[in-house]
């Protein structure tokens, strides 16, 4: 069957989020709910996180790509169906067509990384890669659509999607229903949505919260203005909420059911997720840490308990590499100077003893001879070290200072 309903400005009610939840029964796991307590010590009130990331291919997107796929009458199965992604929304429909005897045409971009490329395949789907962009993907699949009649599934601007997207936010209720304040993360705003019109319909004393990265905040402009507008060239490292226009969709409800969008910077994504690596043993993604960012962000801001939801788990390991320096940097485990010193020999080794002192781990030295810019008995020297943390690294200054080194940066 299918949650379509009539009136666009309220596409949906309770009841198709429930029969969704009844659909998914035994396909998509009711995730664990973790609770945390460092954050929790931060926000001053219980923390839990609802582990989507844990969720079958490693995010939410499965809930909503089988509930719409179930939802298609007997000849447009057999048209089969076709998605554009680079990630998350593509071993959804994978799956989900895969679980429902569907065939499905994936287009992903030239360039996406390479497991959530071959996990997509291994799910089923035939992958076909085209375009740089996800626009041009998305071009693609919508013209694979007109000339085979294949389904075009949306990644999140439709209502039964909405619809499987909103479960969660009925397992939210059941698992701790003292909550009183949901972090959501949102790119076109499916997942919100759906969580919004699930929790604001039962409990709405609730606040539901959006949170959306700096560089990709299509959100807040958009409901000033009262209606969706699209933002240039969204930039951000969480790609899955990297989106450059509200659905049409999604909009109506988000303006309806939920409380307020916030943003986050990348500084917070990337502390976000390393967090949740070290202290909650949890693998995320840069979107799917947007709620834990911000947290660390105003932590006061929130009344609790409070529950963060983790919308998926796919990163690409070069990529995870990147965004953990980005984040040790961050939270003062790195840091990088430049200083002079006299060209003799043995000075850099009296500099490095300086270091041993004050336990700084050197991880690179640049040592500069030639520049114009230095006198005849200088040189130059970058560092880049491991610290433990701000305090760490005006320690290591410091005893740089002392020793008679004029820092440079």
């Amino acid at each position: 069957m299918s949650f379509r309903r009539p009136d666009p400005l309220h596409p949906l009610i309770l009841d198709d989020v429930r029969g969704a939840q009844k659909m998914l029964s035994g396909v998509a796991r009711v995730t664990a709910m973790e609770g945390s307590r460092y954050l929790s010590s931060l926000v001053g009130a219980p923390v839990h996180l609802k582990c989507e990331n844990l969720q079958r291919t490693g995010s939410f997107k499965l809930r909503g790509a089988y509930v719409r796929i179930a939802g298609l009458r007997p000849e447009q199965r057999a048209a089969g169906v076709v998605a554009a992604s680079a990630g998350n929304h593509a071993q959804g429909v994978a799956l989900a067509s895969a679980l429902l005897g569907v065939h499905s045409t994936v287009f992903m971009p030239v360039g996406a990384p390479l497991p959530k490329v071959a996990a997509t395949r291994e799910y089923g789907a035939e992958v076909r890669m085209h375009g740089h962009v996800v626009d041009e993907t998305l071009a693609a699949a919508e013209e694979y659509a007109a000339e085979t009649g294949a389904v075009f599934i949306h990644p999140f601007d439709h209502p039964d999607i909405i619809a499987g997207q909103g479960t969660v936010g009925l397992e939210i209720l059941e698992q701790c229903p003292e909550v009183r304040t949901i972090l959501v993360g949102v790119g076109g705003g499916g997942l919100v949505a759906g969580i919004g019109l699930a929790v604001k319909s039962v409990r709405p004393d609730v606040k539901v919260i959006g949170v959306q990265a700096e560089g990709a905040a299509a959100y807040p402009p958009s409901l000033a203005a009262g209606h969706p507008v699209a933002i240039e060239s969204p930039v951000t490292m969480a790609d899955g909420i990297k989106v450059g226009r509200p659905g049409d969709v999604p909009f109506a409800i988000v303006r309806e059911f939920v409380d307020e969008v916030r943003t986050v910077s990348e500084d917070a994504l990337s502390s976000a997720l390393l967090l949740c690596l070290e202290r909650a043993k949890l693998v995320v993604e840069p979107a799917g840490a947007s709620p834990v960012a911000a947290l660390l962000s105003d932590p006061k801001a929130f009344q609790g308990p409070v529950v963060a939801v983790l919308s998926g788990g796919n990163v690409d390991p070069l990529l995870l590499q990147r965004i953990l320096r980005h984040g040790m940097a961050a939270g003062g485990r790195y840091l990088s100077l430049r200083l002079r010193v006299t060209d003799r020999p043995g000075a850099l080794a009296t500099l490095l003893a300086v270091l041993t002192v004050v336990d700084a781990n050197v991880l690179d030295v640049s040592h500069v001879r030639t520049d114009p810019r230095l006198g005849l008995t200088e040189a130059e020297v970058e560092l880049h070290l491991e610290t433990k943390g701000p305090e760490h690294c005006e320690e290591v200054a410091a005893a740089l200072r002392d020793a008679g080194y004029v820092v440079m940066a």
